[in-house]
């Protein structure tokens, strides 16, 4: 969970994007908060993409000043930008391997990258295990993309993104394409990495269920702006006639129902776990242990 009174990892201020006439982005202002799961919402249209573009200097900004780990990105020298490109990594919508290289090559490319004197030994050692980190069996090293189904592409992005042990993760509509199952098991990969290696992660989706089941906070971005920051619960609070669409509309309805009927079953859990072993429960909780936590109204048995 993010420290809301720590300084934002991530600041736009004013950001203005625009393609010829047309007009994509005037006035946005972010911050995106060190640890937290960040969903990023939006129409098509909208500029979800040229925003995570522009944070990681893939696309020049027409005004704004945008800051990351306290270091503006906007008009710096190369030396001082790869200094910043270092703590962040990127997925990419569809895995955006490249096709002529193994699942191993792709995820070496990044430290070819910035460590070229690396010992090639090392550098497969380390993709070897960054992929089998994100899911992937080992015996995916070897093969190219042409050779994985969509979901594997993806983790194969993901391992690629994490080559460097980044802070900051960005990741571009991650579930896109994926059937229901293979959807909620690359959600859960996302928070178990992102509790693990102590990440903050910026999320592009449009997945209703990704963003009830991860995400801490969620940016809407409309009318050229982002309009509304904060838990869903926050943005339903709001008016705004796109957000009580997508929140409340069919998709948005079922998603919600799916989170309560997974927080029914923990809380079951928890309460079983209690009448069983109440003193291991009460030691388990006093230690933080999040699987051992309780509502505050369930009964405890004496």
């Amino acid at each position: 969970m993010a420290d809301s009174h720590a300084d934002p990892i991530v600041q736009v201020r004013g950001l203005r994007n625009s393609f010829g006439d047309q007009v994509i982005h005037d006035g946005l202002d972010l911050d995106v908060r060190r640890g937290e799961i960040l969903g990023v919402v939006g129409g098509s249209g909208t500029g979800k993409s040229v925003l995570m573009r522009s944070i990681i200097g893939l696309q020049t900004p027409d005004a704004g000043d945008i800051t990351v780990f306290g270091e503006s990105t906007i008009g710096r020298e190369e030396t001082e930008a790869i200094e910043i490109r270092k703590r962040w990594g990127v997925l990419f919508q569809g895995g955006a391997l490249f096709s002529t290289l193994t699942v191993a090559e792709n995820v070496e490319v990044p430290l070819r990258e910035f460590y070229r004197d690396l010992d090639p030994t090392l550098m497969a050692e380390i993709a070897s295990y960054k992929v089998v980190m994100t899911g992937l069996a080992a015996e995916a090293g070897p093969k190219y993309p042409a050779e994985l189904s969509g979901g594997m592409k993806k983790r194969a992005g993901l391992a690629r993104a994490l080559a460097l042990d980044p802070e900051l993760l960005f990741l571009d509509e991650p579930t896109a394409g994926l059937d229901p199952i293979g959807a909620a098991a690359f959600d859960g990969l996302t928070k178990s990495l992102q509790k693990t290696l102590g990440l903050t992660v910026f999320l592009i989706t449009h997945d209703l269920d990704t963003l009830y089941a991860i995400c801490d906070r969620i940016a809407v971005l409309a009318d050229k702006k982002v309009i509304a920051v904060g838990t869903i619960d926050e943005l339903l609070a709001l008016d705004h006639p796109w957000i009580q669409e997508y929140f409340k509309g069919p998709r948005g309805r079922a998603a919600e129902n799916a989170r309560d009927a997974l927080q029914g079953e923990n809380d079951t859990g928890a309460a079983a776990r209690e009448e069983q072993n109440p003193t291991e429960l009460t030691t388990r909780q006093r230690a933080g242990d999040p699987a051992a936590q309780v509502p505050e109204n369930t009964a405890r048995t004496s």
